[in-house]
């Protein structure tokens, strides 16, 4: 295996997408919605994580910070042709997204959160792994792996058999790894620990997907951020997905609702915002165009 840099960039016009991959993924969980937005016109950025891509032992060294700094200098390189920045993430890379737009706001004008995971709480989840909360050291937390489960986050079960393959073939750039260290997910808890203190103090405008049978974050973390978030939130309740909604069955209806959204907030900040509504179709016709 290679941490290879396996970040990717779609050209487009003055509005950019950032996108972030989750804890313990790879940049290819934002392609399909990646290659969207750029068919709609805007200007994709999807960064790899610091330390992801590579083995269990870099991620065991990594920091919360060390994931947070790659979103940054993500940004700004976006920030060179993009006058509008909207920023998404999925799981854990959307509690990243919130952090970011808490600490530059002048420089993201608008929020998407794909399953937001403040806490692992699905109904997939073993009993047990809520005795990890009594886990303080990184050096104690480090002895536990969160090992993947059926459904793997993906109820289609032909995209399941295609990820199970890609868990097992020892790659760990095609869909992560097939375990995640302790000291990962404690790392986790510290940045949710500090991004739960600064939500009334994000009031870009905010689309959060969430599907109701989320495997692994109960739709209860969309709840918490929609009544703590200190701007406009629409929520978006999927109905036939587990939590990789990126990649699941409703990935073309989460594609196109992300680009109605962000063309909403690039008519806002013109001035001139139409309804989400009709920000959604002409959405549609950039994309059919």
């Amino acid at each position: 295996m290679s941490n290879a840099d396996r970040s990717y960039k779609l050209e487009g016009g003055r509005t950019g997408v950032l996108l972030i991959h989750g804890l313990g993924g790879t940049p290819i969980e934002m392609r399909y919605v990646a290659l969207g937005l750029a068919r709609a016109g805007y200007t994709v950025h999807v960064p790899q994580l610091a330390d992801h891509c590579g083995s269990d032992e870099d991620l065991k060294n990594s920091r919360w910070q060390d994931w947070y700094w790659s979103v940054e200098a993500a940004l700004d390189e976006l920030r060179k042709t993009c006058d509008t920045v909207v920023v998404g993430g999925l799981s854990a890379g959307a509690i990243l997204a919130l952090h970011l737009a808490a600490n530059r706001p002048e420089h993201v004008q608008g929020v998407v959160l794909f399953a937001p995971t403040l806490w692992l709480n699905g109904w997939s989840i073993p009993w047990y792994a809520h005795f990890f909360r009594l886990v303080y050291h990184k050096w104690v937390a480090n002895k536990i792996a969160f090992v993947e489960r059926e459904p793997y986050g993906i109820k289609d079960k032909r995209l399941r058999n295609m990820v199970v393959q890609a868990l097992h073939s020892g790659d760990s750039t095609q869909a992560g790894l097939f375990s995640t260290p302790g000291g990962t997910m404690l790392e986790l808890r510290w940045l949710v620990n500090v991004v739960k203190r600064e939500l009334s103090s994000i009031r870009q405008p905010t689309l959060i997907f969430h599907p109701r049978e989320d495997d692994r974050a109960d739709i209860s973390n969309t709840f918490y951020l929609a009544r703590h978030l200190g701007g406009l939130v629409q929520t978006v309740v999927l109905d036939d997905c587990y939590h990789i909604i990126t990649v699941d069955r409703q990935r073309e209806l989460v594609t196109e609702r992300t680009a109605a959204f962000t063309a909403w907030v690039e008519q806002r900040v013109a001035g001139r915002a139409p309804a989400v509504e009709e920000a959604r179709k002409a959405a549609n016709q950039r994309a059919v165009a």
